[in-house]
């Protein structure tokens, strides 16, 4: 009767998964190295705050940051975490898209992440998360462009420092060449997912891209037992700046969070992040499955 076990009681598991990066491979995109300065910082303060947390951390920076690489990664988290438990996803770096051979996208194109070997597109990343069990807290800061839709504004350039001016958007004539010199695999990747999700798959790039609120939400956020907190650096009409050491919203981050002094909850943090930028670029703050509680605790809580 008194058998109530240790285990029940027992310390959340904590796991962190940071990309960033800083070039792709120019085999992968149409002869287009995308190079970029920043990312690679965040990938690592990120980590550092998941770190100091008690997080179990995988840092994975550009060449490291491969599809095999972040998939396995995700997968290795799906199997070892369980209700309570939590999944620290961090993403830096360029975003493209590709056509949509599914139907599932009005605007006929799919948000990708721009991993070193080849774009990770929204749809598989729904379909992992999705994969988490009930009652795990998800959360991920997603700090990189969708087809120039996504924003990071420029950081002010230190007297005698070379302006940071690059854009973390893949540019279109690239997005094109891309897909058109890989369509085989980017349409099989698409096709693969609808399968395995099926009607589940009906917005997946709601996970990636940032949000207003619609009536496809309310069946999205069924499909996901696990609480999920994304927040952007951006809102969906805005575009991406590189910076020299973090790019603005991974700056604010770290500002807000002063070394984890910061006391408040997601709510508030996001709040606080989004203060402190210009209105040319306000973060966004998007939750999937049941998250009343998880929006409570202070952010990066174990």
């Amino acid at each position: 009767m008194a058998n109530t076990t240790s285990s029940s009681v027992s310390k959340p598991k904590a796991l962190s998964l940071h990309i960033g990066l800083n070039a792709v491979s120019p085999s992968a995109y149409g002869g287009w190295s995308g190079d970029l300065t920043a990312c690679e910082f965040d990938a690592k303060d990120m980590a550092a705050i998941a770190k100091s947390q008690g997080m179990k951390s995988t840092v994975l920076l550009t060449k490291q940051g491969t599809r095999a690489k972040t998939l396995a990664a995700m997968r290795k988290a799906v199997k070892q975490l369980k209700k309570g438990d939590l999944f620290f996803l961090t993403y830096s770096g360029h975003g493209g898209q590709v056509p949509d051979v599914t139907g599932e996208e009005t605007d006929k194109q799919d948000e990708t992440w721009c991993l070193f070997d080849g774009q990770l597109i929204d749809d598989e990343l729904y379909l992992e998360l999705s994969r988490f069990a009930a009652g795990v807290r998800i959360l991920v800061f997603s700090d990189s462009c969708h087809s120039g839709t996504v924003t990071r504004a420029r950081p002010r350039t230190p007297v005698g420092a070379a302006p940071a001016s690059r854009s973390k958007m893949m540019p279109p004539a690239v997005a094109l060449r891309t897909y058109r010199e890989h369509q085989q695999f980017y349409d099989k990747v698409q096709r693969d997912v609808a399968k395995v999700a099926g009607k589940a798959a009906v917005d997946p790039d709601s996970v990636l891209a940032q949000l207003a609120v619609s009536p496809r939400l309310t069946a999205i956020a069924k499909n996901f037992k696990a609480s999920v907190i994304l927040i952007s650096g951006c809102q969906d009409n805005q575009t991406s700046m590189d910076g020299e050491h973090n790019g603005a919203f991974t700056e604010q981050v770290l500002n807000v969070w002063n070394h984890g002094t910061y006391r408040g909850n997601y709510a508030k943090f996001h709040a606080a992040v989004r203060a402190e930028l210009p209105a040319s670029q306000t973060p966004n703050l998007f939750t999937l499955g049941a998250v009343a509680k998880f929006l409570r605790q202070q952010p990066f809580s174990v």
